[in-house]
Formats: structure tokens, sequence, C-alpha cells
């Protein structure tokens, strides 16, 4: 088996999202994953904040919010890793891309990446995991050409 993910456009996004598969492919071989599914669903304004008020007890909009099924330590053993959610808010990335300056190709990568990594265990919690996380996050979106 291979690594698989599903993208669930919620939001009917007008731009070409295709880039994304390499993004993906970059993370995952970095991190030496395999045989591995997730779920990327971009939502808007309204969905974000419900879920980051439901599941966070934050109300308000984010970005970006991970559901990492591999936080539960089950002593399952089989061949697939089933990772989680990604939850991207299309309105929140675009303003975010305006805001920085950048494109919006590098804004959803960004979050791609990020959302990813949580799913694979990494976080931004203590300034040490910060430094390390961050760190890898530019590294692969550089790889991918993918700059400021």
């Amino acid at each position: 088996m291979k690594n698989t993910y599903e993208i669930n456009d919620l939001v009917h996004v007008d731009f070409n999202y295709n880039y994304l598969d390499d993004i993906i492919k970059r993370v995952l071989k970095h991190e030496h994953v395999k045989n591995a599914c997730f779920s990327i669903i971009f939502v808007d304004k309204t969905e974000i904040q419900r879920i980051n008020k439901e599941y966070r007890g934050i109300d308000k909009v984010t970005d970006v919010i991970s559901f990492a099924l591999e936080d539960i330590k089950d002593d399952i053993n089989n061949d697939i890793r089933i990772l989680g959610d990604i939850y991207i808010c299309i309105p929140r990335m675009i303003e975010q891309a305006e805001d920085y300056g950048h494109s919006i190709k590098r804004e959803l990568s960004f979050l791609t990446v990020h959302g990813l990594l949580h799913l694979l265990g990494y976080d931004h919690m203590k300034e040490e995991d910060e430094k390390v996380m961050f760190a890898l996050q530019e590294l692969i979106l550089n790889e991918a050409g993918t700059t400021r």
C-alpha cells in the first residue's frame, strides 16, 4: 500500500491547488512515512470557528487545525497509519497571504505542511519544539521551491 490522502473542498475554492500533491509527498518522504492515510478539509470561517470553539475552547477563527489520531497511543499493530484530519480555513489563508505579502500557493503550502507535521507528532508548545518544527517546515517548502 502507499500513502493516500483526500482533499475535501467544502468551500469550493476557485484556484488550482494541485501543487499540494508535491508538498505532501515531500513531507511524507522526509519523515519516512509509508502506508498512511489522512484528509485535508477546506472550510470557511464559520466552520473553523465552530471547530476551534468545540474542540479547543477558543471562540475565534484560526487558519489550520489538525486532529491527529496517532496521539491516542493504542497498541494496534497494522500496516496502515491513520494519521487524522487537517482543517484549513481558506478565507483566513487568503487573508494571511495578503497580510504576509506572499502568494496563496505559499500560504496554502505552509498550512498544509504545518498541519501534516502536527499529524506526525510535531508541536510548537515549547520554544525548542517550535524551532525544530518551524525549521523543518521551511526546509520542506524551500526544497519545493515555495519560498516567501
